[in-house]
């Protein structure tokens, strides 16, 4: 018998249909513990400032740069000072529409941020994500 690897899944993003989309691809993996989604940046790190993630489960979060009142980029700086645990068992995934090359570049400052992907989510930028 093969258990399939499950993932707790948060996406941060203002976008509703974003949001949407990415919610529905992420239950199609079947890859998918839960999934939480967050329109703004605060609420998701006050979300996960009071997470108990179990230890075995990992948290893939996707988060948007472009946001009000807290840009991804702000995001990811909260998340740094979360508690280790959080840290450790969650992995950070940018999202934009855009093509900036200054984002793109920013993306490297930050060690917690696995990768950079292009929005809306995709099921074969997901695949890859999981593989």
């Amino acid at each position: 018998m093969v258990l399939t690897k499950k993932y707790n899944f948060i996406v941060v993003d203002d976008n509703k249909l974003d949001s949407f989309i990415a919610e529905k691809i992420i239950k199609n993996t079947g890859k998918c513990n839960q999934v939480k989604t967050f329109h703004f940046g605060k609420d998701a790190i006050d979300y996960l400032a009071g997470y108990q993630n179990p230890e075995h489960l990992n948290t893939i979060i996707l988060v948007d740069i472009m946001m009000p009142v807290m840009s991804g980029f702000e995001f990811v700086e909260e998340f740094q000072k979360l508690p280790e645990d959080v840290k450790r068992s969650s992995s950070i995934y940018v999202m934009s529409s855009s093509i900036n090359e200054n984002d793109l570049n920013l993306v490297h400052n930050y060690p917690c941020v696995k990768q950079y992907l292009n929005k809306p989510l995709n099921s074969n930028n997901l695949a890859l994500l999981l593989n």
